[in-house]
């Protein structure tokens, strides 16, 4: 069942899923596993048996309540074949000429470990013992009554499954510098387990220690799985009498050797030096996995991260822009604070596709720039009264019925107070679904423009023939958003956007032919 619900999730291409477990929860999460691999092969090491757990407690105070009955032998062996490996291993990279010994490490682990064992017969070493020979049968599972109960286990095991196999697949490929085919990946998966089902396999996932010691190999590709699957089942039929005297803790240094690579606290340090938001996420993944388990550890940090997500996504980035000097350029005013900005007119760039998840935050923040008749309340950072609100939407990519609606009643809010919205730079998918809407006829055709240039020229127009009238409320009400209204409102149907053919009429705009409202340009 696993298998084939992994196989239709690649076949579905729903690999695009993973995409959201974001480079700090891979490297938490594998920096964690490593640590509580490491340390569950401890046991080999110290001569006792501990706790088996993926929690890094219990594993701990096995250790330490089991510390009387701590034998030498196997230690002096286990660090010995670890100090060798390591050492191989370092020499393999610092040389280019003895790069074969990187590969050997394991090897030679195994060989002078059961040379040891067969010479001297160590009672105290822990060793492999019996290995059944030959392959599990086969079989086709005949029954499935119990397959309506398994269902919830399987979804679970197979959500667990993916997690931990892209996890390490990503951290490998991360290190080596090739992309990751997620959906590939997800049916390899199923495709393996379905055919383990059938000898009586566990649920098949990607496996840290296997795939570190295979990494550490020099392994570079998956041909690498085929030879080692070949020599397995060789190994199964007729060589499994030579595996009786390896040294536990022999396979237990090669592990750990391997495991060692997978700690990336530079990547820690990286993340605290550039972007606290990624290291607090990467800390969170470690500290559960540690402590809650390698599958709690995956599900909390992808969590997060989603969480992350859909906070950037409901709070996106909005800027003020101001002009800069000597140019027609404008930049956020915080990034340029010589920018100009012009007094009753703001200019608010939105960075991010506007959605019903977001909207509302983006109607707020509008908010903050208006000024309420009575001048009682807050008053807009860059100006001292709002008249105009330009809005550059050329970073918006998308906007969504509900947003439209929204913008509709801003635009009624805006009205009342006598502010007039002008839309600079959106692109055709939004400029259709405004229109489709009918947010361009009630805004007015002749308030989009092609630049903010164009915007901030007609409304600075506006604000400077304004007479001394308009500072009083009561008359800016009634009389200025009319008046400015009826100068600029001019008979331009949607379908001149891409016909080019109305002339402009504002003498306003005949002075500045740059001045050209977005849907009466000329193609």
């Amino acid at each position: 069942m696993v298998g084939i619900l992994e196989c239709i999730m690649g076949l579905l291409r729903l690999g695009w899923l993973i995409r959201f477990i974001s480079h700090s929860v891979i490297s938490g999460f594998t920096t964690a596993s490593a640590v509580v691999i490491a340390l569950s092969q401890a046991k080999y090491f110290l001569g006792y048996d501990i706790d088996r757990s993926s929690k890094i407690v219990p594993v701990i105070k096995s250790i330490i309540a089991g510390s009387d009955e701590f034998s030498w032998p196997p230690f002096v062996m286990g660090s010995t074949i670890l100090a060798i490996i390591q050492t191989m291993k370092f020499l393999g990279k610092s040389r280019k000429h003895l790069r074969f010994l990187r590969a050997m490490g394991p090897l030679t682990a195994v060989v002078l470990g059961t040379t040891f064992v067969k010479i001297y017969h160590p009672s105290s070493i822990t060793l492999v013992g019996d290995i059944p020979q030959g392959l599990p049968s086969f079989s086709i599972p005949k029954s499935f009554q119990y397959a309506k109960s398994l269902i919830s286990t399987a979804v679970l095991i197979t959500g667990v499954a993916i997690l931990e196999s892209v996890g390490i697949a990503k951290a490998l490929a991360a290190k080596n510098g090739y992309e990751l085919d997620s959906n590939q990946e997800l049916f390899g998966l199923g495709v393996a387990n379905i055919f383990g089902s059938f000898f009586s396999a566990y649920p098949t996932t990607g496996s840290f220690s296997r795939s570190a010691v295979n990494h550490e190999s020099g392994a570079k590709t998956g041909l690498s799985g085929i030879i080692s699957g070949t020599i397995m089942c060789c190994a199964l039929l007729f060589l499994t009498p030579l595996f009786e005297y390896i040294p536990q803790c022999a396979l237990a240094a090669i592990v750990i050797s391997a495991v060692i690579t997978l700690v990336d606290y530079e990547e820690a340090i990286f993340l605290w030096r550039v972007d606290k938001k990624d290291f607090l996420l990467w800390t969170i993944t470690t500290t559960t996995t540690l402590f809650l388990g390698i599958e709690i550890g995956v599900l909390v940090g992808v969590g997060v991260s989603l969480a992350f997500v859909i906070h950037e996504s409901a709070n996106p980035h909005i800027a003020v822009l101001g002009r800069l000097p000597g140019t027609t350029v404008y930049r956020n005013i915080q990034q340029y604070p010589e920018a100009y900005t012009y007094n009753g007119i703001v200019i608010v760039r939105i960075d991010a596709p506007i959605y019903f998840a977001n909207i509302s935050y983006i109607k707020d923040r509008l908010r903050e720039y208006e000024v309420v008749g009575d001048k009682s309340t807050k008053r807009g950072p860059e100006v001292e009264r709002i008249y105009f609100v330009i809005l550059e939407l050329a970073p918006v990519t998308y906007i969504d019925a509900s947003a439209v609606q929204a913008l509709k009643d801003l635009h009624q809010e805006y009205k009342s107070r006598d502010i007039q919205i002008a839309i600079s730079n959106p692109n055709q998918e939004v400029l259709l679904t405004l229109s489709k809407a009918g947010v361009v006829e009630m805004i007015g055709k002749e308030w989009y423009f092609v630049r903010v240039h164009d915007a901030v020229q007609v409304c600075l127009q506006h604000v400077q023939t304004m007479s001394p009238k308009a500072s009083d409320p009561s008359h800016e009400k009634s009389s200025f958003f009319q008046r400015i209204m009826k100068q600029r409102r001019e008979d331009i149907s949607v379908s001149e956007l891409e016909s080019g053919n109305s002339q402009m009429r504002s003498d306003s705009t005949q002075d500045d032919p740059q001045l050209e409202p977005l849907l009466s340009r000329r193609s």
